[in-house]
């Protein structure tokens, strides 16, 4: 993470690019954004396809530009905006999410594209040395050290917005250079709900529905990430994340069920201090924080009334509950493209699971199988990543019999994600 992440004077306007605008988290950072007009300002949005949504926030942000990965939506989003009188350059593809992310019109890049899609934008706004807010976990997962090289070189800002790596950095002393023994981090501790399945007896859970999988305890979000949660692999991926982010060791990260969500992580110090950040389960919350980092500004979220809480609960992971869970960390100690292949063969099973072509415990298993048929190797540029995510569907797919793709892309944006 860059050590000087202050970005500019205090009440500067940041010039906002927002990559993913339609997905919960495009909402979300949106509601901040219009909260605070002489902070913030809008100058590109971007998404995969939903034309309709997209349009309706350009007539109310008036972007500079808008971009849409979608080539044929592009061309049908550059109706409705002259029909809107919105001049905003359009642009397409996936070079054309790459060059919004790069303008430099925009200082901050909010990137919060869901799946593989997201990595070749945010590597393009690492490049071009912009202050990063990070929601797109693959950046990390799939390119790992070398997304963590170029926010280097291109002198680029690094700030999470997932809830968890935002608490933790909130916990982190100034100035902390991802250096944990000369901070006195003894561990970093990732709370998870649990899911809707943390009490289901497991010979239930082959059989659990996708509107059950959806149905999380406390979070609202998109169906694929909601499977993820249920699975407990958005966690384990976390843990991968918080390695590069945090440069924390394998064995110092771990995870912890809080079903309530209110503590939304830990960071442990070897003096026996042990911080953390509470608040209601709304993102709103982490991406204020970092919009307007090192200052806070209101987020919309109601204050947290301690005393009706109750109590607050913790408990392990069970891991043949959540093998997932132990998948991912398998795969970190691998290094190289493992994680990366095991986001794929996630991608793909997920989205089986979800169209009823396979059963909620084929997602591990299929993620189980790629790991073990495809050999993890160095993964030092984007197409290498992009090979990696590649053999890891093709694994996930033969382990679900799936039939093979024609022409499919490597990367592609989740189809199952609120956009």
């Amino acid at each position: 993470m860059s050590a000087a992440a202050g970005g500019g004077p205090a009440r500067e306007r940041r010039r906002v690019c927002l990559l993913g605008a339609t997905g919960s988290i495009g909402d979300s950072a949106l509601d901040v954004v219009a909260r605070h007009p002489d902070r913030f300002e809008v100058v590109a949005l971007a998404a995969h396809s939903n034309v309709d949504k997209l349009a309706d926030q350009c007539a109310r942000f008036r972007p500079r530009h808008v971009a849409l990965l979608d080539v044929a939506a592009a061309a049908r989003l550059r109706e409705r905006l002259r029909a809107l009188d919105v001049p905003a350059a359009v642009h397409e593809g996936p070079d054309g999410l790459a060059a919004v992310a790069a303008l430099p019109e925009a200082d901050t890049v909010l990137a919060a594209i869901v799946g593989a899609a997201g990595l070749g934008p945010t590597l393009a706004a690492a490049r071009a040395g912009k202050r990063i807010l990070l929601a797109n976990k693959e950046a990390l997962v799939i390119g790992g050290a070398m997304f963590m090289d170029a926010v280097r070189a291109g002198g680029a800002t690094l700030l999470p917005i997932d809830s968890e790596h935002n608490a933790i950095f909130q916990c982190l002393p100034a100035g902390y250079d991802r250096r944990p023994d000369r901070a006195g981090v003894r561990r970093i501790l990732l709370t998870a709900s649990g899911g809707p399945f943390r009490r289901r007896p497991l010979a239930e859970l082959a059989t659990v529905t996708p509107d059950e999988a959806c149905a999380h305890p406390n979070w609202s979000m998109g169906r694929k990430i909601s499977v993820d949660s249920a699975t407990m692999m958005n966690k384990g991926l976390e843990v991968i994340e918080a390695h590069w982010l945090f440069g924390a060791p394998r064995e110092a990260i771990e995870v912890v069920l809080h079903p309530q969500s209110v503590v939304h992580s830990l960071v442990e110090y070897v003096d026996g201090s042990v911080l953390a950040q509470l608040g209601h389960p709304d993102m709103r919350t982490p991406i204020a924080q970092a919009l307007a980092y090192p200052e806070r500004v209101a987020a919309g979220v109601p204050q947290l009334d301690l005393a009706a809480l109750a109590a607050l609960s913790f408990e392990p992971p069970d891991m043949a509950r959540f093998p997932c869970l132990g998948l991912a960390f398998d795969a970190l100690a691998a290094g190289g493209s493992a994680p990366a292949i095991l986001n794929a063969a996630n991608e793909v099973a997920v989205e089986a699971f979800l169209a009823g072509r396979a059963r909620f415990t084929d997602i591990a298993a299929a993620c189980a199988a790629a790991l073990e048929r495809v050999s993890a190797a160095p993964v030092s540029t984007l197409e290498g990543a992009l090979e990696a995510d590649a053999l890891g569907r093709a694994a996930a797919r033969a382990a679900l019999r799936l039939p093979r793709e024609q022409g499919a892309r490597a990367v592609r944006p989740d189809p199952t994600k609120a956009d």
